[in-house]
């Protein structure tokens, strides 16, 4: 059987009815499969398209597989059966759970009679078919749809004790309401840009390139590109991401007010790499300033700092050092990855 050729079943194993069906058929380009008995049929009636069937190979058989068979199909399904009997001889009730799949032909028949019979079954088990994908698609956008709707109630709990989390640190770290405004509408804003990335992800993936990206740019000189960004394509759930980013802003942020963002010679260099391995993923990042002013440890813990060593660490379970070297900061990160998508990409 290929799937691209619709197979009929042929099972009349007394005289010469099965040779000369398959003969028929198989002139007018339909493939067919003689069976020896109603067991073989029953073994191939999940990839077969119609049945032709003497009356007596039934009546002789124990029928009760193919009536349960029958009688379990789907709503969309109604397999049809090429039912060849007897002219003039009445229909045997013990058939009668074929009713309403069966196409009746008297024999002896014309050729042209069980070819037309055959080709308006397939055409009836195609629409069948069609209707069958129509509704698998159908269950499918509706499975995503909750899916989504799930995701979407996770993510606005998650947004909503970020922002708390956020708006409290930010108030301890201000000496006043203007650097708390400031501060607190920045950090809001760039949580604002990863969600914008997930949702046109279906809330699923951000990509640590456009991440990146997102913080960076603004921070360019025209003509005197100083920030470089090396690394694969790689794509960040949800929950990792949204920590992931926060950090990034953070980092730049820092490097803006205080590092090598701070100056026009100032040069930033990010890099990220997978290393091979059999086992579980971790992405490494390597953010390198240089050209700056120098640096000096801080003298306090900032949200920046808090953030990066709690959140960063626990909630995505990353290893981060952070190096204040005169010459410039150095962030380091070793991040497992996951892939928890909770709904599938469209193709």
């Amino acid at each position: 059987m290929t799937p691209k050729e619709p197979v009929v079943l042929v099972l009349a194993p007394v005289g010469r009815d099965a040779q000369i069906a398959d003969s028929i058929l198989a002139k007018h380009g339909i493939g067919t499969r003689i069976c020896a008995n109603l067991d073989e049929v029953l073994r191939l009636l999940d990839s077969a398209h119609c049945l032709v069937v003497a009356e007596e190979a039934l009546i002789h058989s124990d029928r009760s597989q193919f009536a349960a068979w029958l009688r379990d199909q789907p709503a969309w399904s109604d397999f049809p059966v090429v039912l060849l009997v007897m002219r003039g001889a009445e229909f045997d009730k013990r058939l009668a759970f074929l009713d309403r799949h069966l196409i009746v032909l008297e024999r002896p028949f014309l050729a042209s009679s069980l070819a037309n019979s055959v080709r308006s079954a397939l055409r009836a088990r195609a629409r069948q078919l069609e209707v069958k994908s129509h509704l698998e698609q159908k269950q499918e956008v509706a499975d995503r749809q909750k899916l989504l709707i799930r995701e979407l109630h996770h993510r606005v709990k998650n947004t909503l004790a970020n922002v708390r989390a956020v708006m409290g640190a930010t108030a301890r770290s201000s000496d006043s309401v203007d650097s708390f405004v400031r501060d607190f509408s920045a950090r809001i804003v760039s949580l604002a840009d990863t969600h914008s990335m997930l949702t046109d992800d279906y809330w699923q993936t951000a990509s640590l390139q456009k991440l990146l990206e997102a913080e960076l740019s603004h921070y360019e000189i025209h003509g005197e590109p100083r920030i470089s960004l090396h690394g694969p394509n790689v794509a960040l759930v949800a929950d990792i991401a949204i920590p992931v980013g926060m950090a990034f802003h953070e980092l730049a942020s820092n490097s803006a007010k205080f590092g090598a963002l701070s100056c026009p010679q100032g040069r930033l260099e990010v890099r990220w790499w997978i290393p091979d391995s059999a086992g579980e993923q971790v992405l490494h990042l390597d953010w390198q300033e240089q050209d700056g002013p120098i640096v000096q440890p801080p003298s306090r813990r900032g949200f920046g700092t808090t953030l990066l060593e709690r959140v960063v660490t626990v909630q995505c379970n990353a290893k981060i050092e952070l190096h204040y070297n005169p010459d410039g900061l150095r962030f380091t990160m070793a991040l497992p990855l996951r892939d928890t998508r909770l709904v599938p990409a469209y193709s």
